[in-house]
């Protein structure tokens, strides 16, 4: 099963520099709105098993173009998955990044975030064995595939660090853009990373390649 996590196109608050949390309302800015245009063509054509997507709209926002522009016979519907919702920030939702920044608790989000219990809100540990499990649930019986998964970006780079063998306290060291496309591969006993915060490629061919099962030394010989 090859895992496409993709996080929202730049929104509403990104452009204005507010945490927007798990406020409703919030939809692609216009970049965000051109972000998901040139989203649908880079992902391009191929067999999808599954699509799941957070419930905040501007996330199936920004799928939603890619989705309508597949084939009739590879149509599939998405399905929202409250596991990758955004975190919740309690009353952190709503303010301004330079503001938060001053708070004490901010260090701990940079330096320790496995420790750090948003005021009113969740943890983040707590939000990354949700994701997990929202990936553990599309692996399940050893499918094969490929599985769309949209989310935010503290929710990707909590996936990607477990994936990764990373300590939590570590996600901080990843960086996951808006409409950016990683790509993680649960084909071996161990997951593999095939591409991580790519805002720019065509990743049509890398989904539909053969799965390289072979252990690789020296980095591998490539297709």
């Amino acid at each position: 099963m090859r895992v496409v996590l993709i996080r929202h196109a730049h929104s509403q608050a990104n452009a204005a520099g507010v945490l927007s949390g798990r406020r409703p309302g919030i939809h692609l800015s216009e970049k965000g709105i051109e972000q998901a245009q040139g989203l649908a063509q880079r992902l391009g054509q191929f067999p999808v098993t599954q699509i799941r997507v957070s419930p905040m709209e501007r996330c199936l926002e920004t799928i939603n173009p890619w989705i309508n522009s597949l084939d009739a016979s590879n149509k599939n519907q998405a399905i929202t998955d409250h596991d990758l919702t955004e975190v919740d920030y309690g009353s952190w939702s709503g303010k301004k990044l330079s503001t938060l920044s001053r708070n004490k608790m901010w260090t701990t989000v940079q330096e320790s975030p496995s420790r750090m219990y948003f005021p009113g809100g969740e943890g983040l540990a707590a939000m990354q064995i949700r994701a997990m499990r929202s990936i553990h649930a599309s692996i399940d019986g050893k499918k094969s595939g490929v599985s769309i998964f949209v989310s935010h970006g503290d929710v990707i780079k909590a996936m990607v660090a477990s994936a990764l063998g990373m300590h939590l306290d570590d996600f901080q060291r990843i960086i996951i853009d808006p409409a950016s496309v990683t790509i993680l591969e649960f084909s071996q006993l161990k997951p593999r990373t095939l591409l991580v915060n790519d805002t720019r490629a065509v990743v049509t061919d890398l989904l539909v390649s053969p799965v390289r099962k072979k252990n690789l030394l020296g980095g591998g010989g490539g297709k």
